[in-house]
């Protein structure tokens, strides 16, 4: 009886459904580039390459859940950026910027502008980048109007919609504006003197 009863309980339990890999490891099937810039495959990795471009997950838009992004950095002034919450597909590599919000990589920017920053919205409280060469592990959390970022384990930031920012000074700073909860994710290609290297982009259930 007892393990009829264990057996009906475990079966009334949600299985947690599995994380979603976005990235292959061989090519960059399901994604989509906008802009000039580009990224490449190699050694397994998700490479940026070239100017300004934003290369977009466009099979699937994606509420709460949490995004895990492996990466790491050929310099410590190499700039880049995991783009969220975007409403629809990007037209071009800006759109990411002012649409959705940039989630930033560089590690030699100030408190607004460096690595878990959401790019000029919201600061980090910590500095969590590890040298150029070594590979980061980035989790961001998006749990309705709460976006929550992790760097190599270390909580660096929480922005929940509407609260106050700070003043838009200058055009290629972000719009101000709310964002969805439903939205595409991007990477961002920022420059051809910036190399940064991708090796897991990848989406997990919140529990």
């Amino acid at each position: 009886m007892r393990h009829f009863i264990l057996a009906a309980l475990l079966a009334a339990i949600p299985l947690m459904a599995a994380p979603k890999p976005l990235f292959n490891g061989k090519t960059l099937d399901g994604w989509k580039m906008t802009g000039p810039g580009r990224f490449a495959v190699e050694n397994g990795n998700m490479v940026t390459e070239g100017g300004m471009g934003l290369l977009y997950y466009e099979r699937e838009s994606f509420a709460d859940c949490m995004i895990r992004v492996v990466y790491a950095t050929d310099s410590q002034r190499a700039n880049s950026g995991v783009v969220i919450r975007l409403p629809e597909p990007p037209t071009d590599p800006w759109y990411g910027v002012h649409n959705g919000y940039e989630v930033q990589i560089d590690a030699g920017g100030d408190d607004w502008h460096s690595t878990g920053a959401i790019y000029s919205i919201s600061k980090v409280t910590s500095r969590e980048q590890k040298p150029r060469g070594e590979w980061n592990t980035m989790e961001i959390e998006l749990r309705g109007a709460v976006t929550r970022i992790r760097v190599n384990g270390k909580l660096v930031n929480e922005y929940t919609e509407g609260q106050p920012v700070p003043e838009r000074k200058i055009w290629y700073e972000p719009v101000r504006g709310p964002r969805p909860n439903r939205g595409y994710i991007g990477l961002q290609n920022h420059d051809a003197n910036s190399r940064v290297l991708f090796k897991e982009v990848s989406v997990h259930p919140l529990p």
